[in-house]
């Protein structure tokens, strides 16, 4: 899942950016409510972590703009002010969730999480797909009742699988979903990734789950052995 994070304060900037991607999220980070805006409008993002006091341009400017050309990313603001006039001004512009600094990461991670289930339709927290069941929550994954060993980048790429299941992914989707930086990725990075991450959710003698669409992409569904 790739989130992006305006806010302007660089401590914040390292301390969120680095939490985020230890909780296997690729993350984009900028500084300026400008560059901010362009990055949501040029790119697709699940949720964006979006502080009020910028330079350039505010949060609810920004927030007004996407709403007013039509963009429905989901929105999660950051702001200082806790009064409920400043919460019920920035909800009725568009917000989908606020959260009020100082605020314990822990929170901020459990309100990406239910951010970007809201996004796939879903409020369990667990996805089933026949043996595998992927805990989006807790980040884990089981395959047959037991639980498997993933890399950070393997089970941000079963989580991007899982969230659209039975929809085929294209190369370029999973790029720009679950790698900070695509302009460092080799031509078989996903490819590479994919074969990874089938040899530890793949079971001999039950149907495999991750099935490949020649020329299109991939695709997790329950198949046939």
């Amino acid at each position: 899942m790739r989130i992006l994070l305006v806010e302007d304060s660089e401590r914040l900037q390292r301390s969120l950016g680095a939490g985020l991607r230890n909780a296997r999220y690729a993350v984009d980070v900028v500084g300026d409510g400008r560059e901010g805006l362009r990055k949501i409008q040029s790119n697709d993002y699940d949720v964006v972590v979006l502080d009020l006091m910028l330079p350039g341009l505010d949060g609810l400017t920004i927030l007004k703009r996407l709403r007013e050309d039509g963009n429905n990313t989901h929105v999660l603001i950051l702001t200082a002010k806790d009064t409920v006039e400043d919460r019920v001004r920035g909800l009725r512009i568009g917000a989908d969730d606020y959260l009020v600094k100082p605020f314990a990461f822990d929170e901020l991670l459990a309100r990406i999480q239910a951010l970007v289930r809201r996004g796939h339709g879903s409020k369990n927290p667990r996805i089933q797909v026949g043996h595998l069941e992927v805990d989006t929550s807790a980040r884990t994954a089981t395959v047959a009742g037991k639980s498997v060993s993933l890399a950070p980048r393997e089970y941000a790429l079963l989580e991007f699988l899982a969230q659209h299941r039975g929809m085929v992914v294209s190369r370029s989707q999973i790029e720009q979903h679950i790698y900070n930086d695509t302009a460092e990725l080799t031509s078989n990075a996903v490819d590479s990734a994919v074969c990874a991450l089938r040899r530890k959710i793949e079971v001999p003698g039950m149907p495999c789950l991750i099935q490949t669409r020649r020329g299109i992409g991939y695709v997790l569904k329950e198949g046939e052995p």
